[in-house]
């Protein structure tokens, strides 16, 4: 199978990461939620509980919305998307030490590591889309970290949103690419 072939599927099959990116930004925003008028821990213990139901949710919505739910077994880049997935919970081992020196750098530092992992999906779709919402992500996080470091949800309200957005940027340029 050529890459140009495996990157068409993958776009067809998961619309442009519209299912994943719609189930995230759901997370986050309720998370978000939960951080601004709940608590912090029940905040991040959503988000961070909520990521292992990420793909089992994916994989409902695509069979409820009638489409395929899985690549073909000849598409190497299955393979790729697994194991980018398992480097996101094994990267936010790192959110522990910085979230025990400030709790409001959880959203800002888990900002960064989803923002890195959104990065190979460029590749993996053959679409570009994912190097601004990469960079949104990193660079919101960064920015939140140096010049909103009292905020505690502000990350996980931004991170919601752009996530909700390039889901829909997503899907209709499969849409388009579909059409046309």
């Amino acid at each position: 199978m050529l890459v140009k072939d495996a990157q068409r599927e993958m776009r067809a099959v998961f619309i442009g990461g519209f299912w994943g990116q719609l189930v995230c930004s759901v997370l986050w925003l309720a998370s978000a939620a939960l951080g601004t008028w709940v608590t912090s821990r029940a905040a991040i213990t959503e988000l961070v509980m909520g990521g292992f139901f990420i793909y089992p949710a994916v994989q409902l919505l695509l069979r409820l919305s009638g489409r395929p739910s899985s690549l073909k077994s000849e598409n190497p880049l299955g393979h790729l998307a697994m194991q980018n997935a398992f480097t996101l919970p094994i990267c936010m081992l790192l959110l522990v030490p910085v979230t025990e020196f400030h709790l409001n750098l959880f959203y800002p530092a888990f900002m960064i590591i989803l923002g890195a992992h959104y990065l190979p999906f460029t590749f993996m779709y053959g679409m570009r889309m994912f190097i601004p919402l990469s960079a949104v992500l990193v660079v919101g996080g960064i920015a939140i970290a140096h010049f909103v470091p009292w905020s505690f949800s502000l990350g996980a309200w931004i991170a919601g949103v752009t996530l909700f957005v390039f889901a829909w940027i997503g899907r209709g340029l499969v849409q388009a690419e579909i059409q046309g």
